[in-house]
């Protein structure tokens, strides 16, 4: 069984069967959702994920290692995560 979301940057077996396990099964699922709610989606199903796959996501949806993103774009997605948050605590 081929797995196309092991062909992206930064996802390995784990990060790929945690997305699977979400619902996410394709690279197009993945731009679709974005990396913080295809973040969350893992989240919700009790996966331990750390910021580090939130940052892995974004890293593969531009086709670079999570380790070259700048401070800029990893603060937009901790924002944006931290705005979802916010919105499910009111």
């Amino acid at each position: 069984m081929h797995d196309e979301l092991l062909t992206l940057k930064n996802l390995g077996k784990t990060s790929s069967q945690w997305l699977h396990a979400s619902g996410i099964h394709t690279v197009d699922d993945l731009r679709r959702l974005g990396a913080v709610q295809a973040y969350l989606a893992v989240k919700s199903r009790g996966f331990g994920a750390s910021r580090v796959l939130l940052y892995a996501i974004e890293g593969a949806l531009q086709d670079m290692s999570w380790k070259e993103l700048p401070e800029t774009t990893k603060a937009a997605l901790n924002k944006s995560l931290n705005g979802h948050a916010l919105r499910n605590k009111s």
